[in-house]
């Protein structure tokens, strides 16, 4: 992933951000345990998210104790314990991992030292969990088949990344997945690929690659000129994102309370993408 999808700060609970750091530190100490302690930097704020969701839509409860680690070795705290699903996180934090960077060397632009960080990890994978690899080799294949082809198309173009968030979903959460679960990790797949796109949108066009907004858009080289033009259409495909995703929390069945998830759904991914946005207009000044 991308580590785009955090919670909104100021409105988080004390409790709701007790949780939401001890699941990204026991997804953490699950990569160092099954994948290799090098693999741990790959590591993004994205699964921590995704822990929380399948764990709660699963109604398997997070064990929560103070511990020590490496970066916290003087003062413990608290860190879920590794189970079913942060093994699960973990291998899938790692191949998604090794796959970018792949990806990444395809596009030029480096990466063959970082990649090794997660070569055992992805291995390891492929041994303990090879639906977990399929689902993600196979959608990068799309995904990269599409973005060689410039596909004009956002909805199109964004499509893998989506499936891939609901394959994914479906594999940990097994007869809990829902249409409603589905919907969920679907929206959610496709705001994590476009807002990286806007994310790197000049950047993309200054190195001439790919990028969807660009070619769907009218090749607009700033994101201030994409704004400008086609700011309405912009805001109307974050929007149906932004109700998708509520939408579907509202047909979800969470087992505990979901405080942290609608937090992070609600709140922190429109304000991510303003934040973002904002900062496209304000380089450009």
């Amino acid at each position: 992933m991308f580590g785009y999808v955090k919670p909104d700060n100021p409105y988080l609970y004390m409790k709701d951000d007790t949780l939401y750091r001890a699941l990204y530190c026991g997804v953490c100490k699950s990569i160092g345990k099954n994948c290799g302690q090098r693999a741990r930097f790959g590591l993004t704020y994205d699964i921590a998210c995704f822990s929380a969701l399948v764990h709660n839509l699963a109604g398997e409860d997070v064990e929560i104790k103070k511990s020590r680690c490496i970066a916290h070795a003087v003062v413990p705290r608290p860190m879920a314990k590794r189970d079913r699903l942060t093994d699960i996180c973990a291998h899938i934090n790692v191949a998604l991992a090794y796959y970018k960077i792949k990806d990444d060397i395809a596009d030029g632009d480096g990466g063959r030292v970082k990649i090794l960080f997660f070569r055992k990890g992805k291995k390891r994978t492929d041994k303990k969990y090879p639906e977990i690899s399929r689902i993600i080799e196979d959608r990068y294949g799309r995904l990269s088949a599409l973005e060689k082809e410039k596909c004009p198309s956002v909805d199109m173009v964004s499509e893998p990344f989506s499936d891939m968030m609901v394959e994914l979903s479906r594999f940990a959460l097994g007869d809990k997945k829902t249409e409603s679960t589905d919907k969920l990790f679907y929206f959610l797949g496709k705001w994590i690929y476009l807002i990286d796109a806007l994310d790197d949108y000049e950047k993309d066009v200054k190195g001439k690659k790919y990028n969807p907004l660009y070619y769907s858009y009218g090749e607009l080289p700033t994101v201030k000129e994409l704004l400008e033009k086609h700011g309405k259409d912009l805001s109307f495909a974050f929007s149906d994102i932004f109700a998708g995703l509520k939408q579907a929390i509202g047909g979800c069945e969470f087992a505990f309370n979901h405080d942290l998830i609608d937090n992070i759904m609600i709140r922190g991914i429109p304000a991510t993408t303003l934040k973002i946005l904002k900062n496209g207009v304000k380089d450009e000044r």
